[in-house]
């Protein structure tokens, strides 16, 4: 599959600011500055379609775009930025919570680790919430133009050991760099493969 239009429709942080669940819907997520923004628009062919910042915590409300009018990739807000007060942190995942279990086309959230560092508290807590309300998931690790393919393998054996303390079987994996567009095919096969199953219901 390759997108060949993008567009930015709706920015908001309540359920009537969202648009209608009528498509297949996707949603990235991931700690603040993990490169969700640069998938985004890596994937979309489009540098300018989700606003890219070297400042954590940037995105604050879920912004949905629609791809080829045929589905909706969902931006939400990075979790985990310390620097915004705890009552806005809360109101986050309140509204992050509510927003990834209540969608009824919600077929995948894409689940952003970075590969160059270690498993992290947050995300494990994150995947673990994700399961204890059954919502379906995917991890893509991100920035792996900045290691050696053994490094990414090694990064992904010792986040996939934390993750199976707590569960019986991994995710689906996927390999990203936003640089070199590594894993792009791999991703929108991905998507397109749930598209059509969801056609077929």
């Amino acid at each position: 599959m390759e997108i060949k239009k993008a567009a930015f429709i709706s920015s908001g942080t309540a359920s009537n600011h969202f648009p209608a669940p009528v498509i297949p819907e996707y949603a990235m997520i991931g700690r603040s500055n993990v490169g969700k923004s640069s998938l985004i628009n890596m994937l979309c062919n489009n540098n300018k379609l989700a606003k890219v910042s070297k400042t954590p915590g940037k995105t604050i409300t879920i912004n949905h775009f629609l791809i080829d009018d045929t589905w909706y990739l969902a931006d939400m807000p990075g979790y985990g930025y310390a620097r915004r007060s705890k009552d806005t942190r809360m109101d986050w995942e309140k509204m992050t919570l509510q927003f990834l279990t209540t969608r009824e086309n919600l077929l995948c959230v894409f689940v952003l680790i970075d590969a160059r560092i270690p498993p992290q508290k947050l995300d494990i807590a994150f995947i673990n919430s994700l399961g204890t309300h059954g919502v379906a998931f995917a991890l893509i690790f991100t920035k792996c133009d900045k290691l050696s393919p053994k490094q990414i393998k090694d990064s992904i054996n010792v986040f996939s050991k934390e993750l199976l303390k707590t569960w019986e079987t991994m995710p689906p994996i996927l390999k990203s760099s936003a640089f070199n567009k590594l894993g792009k095919t791999e991703i929108l096969g991905f998507i397109e493969r749930l598209n059509i199953s969801y056609k077929k219901k």
